[in-house]
């Protein structure tokens, strides 16, 4: 398969904290829309047109579908069109997968047998990066981030990372890495928006003192900050193929003010010319 020769003169790479690797300044993910079952051509209309903009990151995680697992499967046909040595992958553990006590969370079990399905689903002898996708109140920091350490040392990750951490769990996790030697955390993936700025003002400066790289997650508010909704739930989108519950989603955003702001950011956006 030919790709665009210059996709690499399309995108900004920017170094990912203080580590080797570069990510482009836009990644693909593939929760919701892109990993819908029945959605497969879409997935892989995307993915080549991302590649073929520069885009190298794609991003993963167990649960991400729907249903849970469908966008790993979804996905792997394609990803084995591109260089593998020119991509990074990555997938996450932590949101249930499975019944019972290890079907979800962040336990040594939990992270190993669910690492095992995604690179089955995937493909792939190993993942560039693996997250662990939430703090668990109940599992030993020292027992999750050492499972990231072991998948790391077997080859079946490149890199560790965390994701939707607070700011106070984030700097007790680097703490334990940094008392054990061992590999260093690469990346946070934390909620990130205009809507929703906590993240700025409390993680941030931890994740710059730690010298750990970002990259948000929800950063269009899934949806909620493009001119979708502006005139109401479409039909044919995600939201309005839910039915009542899609109306009641836009209904509370209606009552608390939402929409009213996203018409007013919409109305500064079109003065500039931009969407």
């Amino acid at each position: 398969m030919a790709f665009a020769a210059d996709r690499y003169e399309k995108m900004i790479y920017r170094r990912c904290g203080r580590s080797g690797l570069k990510l482009p300044v836009l990644s693909l993910g593939y929760w919701q829309s892109i990993g819908r079952e029945g959605n497969e051509e879409l997935c892989r209309s995307i993915t080549l047109a991302a590649f073929d903009a520069g885009i190298t990151h794609f991003d993963f995680a167990n649960n991400y579908g729907p249903p849970p697992g469908h966008a790993e499967i979804a996905a792997a046909p394609v990803l084995a069109e591109l260089p593998r040595e020119e991509i990074i992958v990555s997938t996450k553990a932590g949101y249930l997968m499975w019944p019972g006590p290890y079907g979800e969370w962040g336990s040594r079990k939990s992270l190993m047998s669910s690492l095992d399905h995604s690179l089955k689903r995937l493909g792939m002898d190993y993942v560039d990066i693996y997250y662990s996708h939430r703090f668990d109140p109940e599992t030993p920091l020292e027992e999750t981030l050492g499972t990231l350490e072991d998948v790391i040392r077997q080859g079946k990750a490149l890199y560790a990372g965390v994701s939707s951490y607070n700011a106070t769990q984030f700097r007790e996790a680097c703490r334990i890495v940094r008392e054990n030697g061992w590999h260093r955390i690469l990346i946070h993936q934390p909620v990130m928006n205009m809507l929703v700025r906590d993240n700025e003002r409390e993680l941030l400066p931890v994740v710059r003192e730690e010298g750990v790289g970002v990259i948000a997650f929800c950063p269009l508010a899934q949806g909620i900050l493009t001119d979708s909704f502006l005139d109401g739930v479409p039909e044919d989108s995600r939201r309005g193929l839910l039915g009542e519950e899609g109306r009641n989603w836009y209904n509370k955003l209606e009552a608390a003010g939402a929409w009213s702001r996203v018409r007013a950011l919409n109305d500064i956006a079109r003065d500039r010319g931009q969407t």
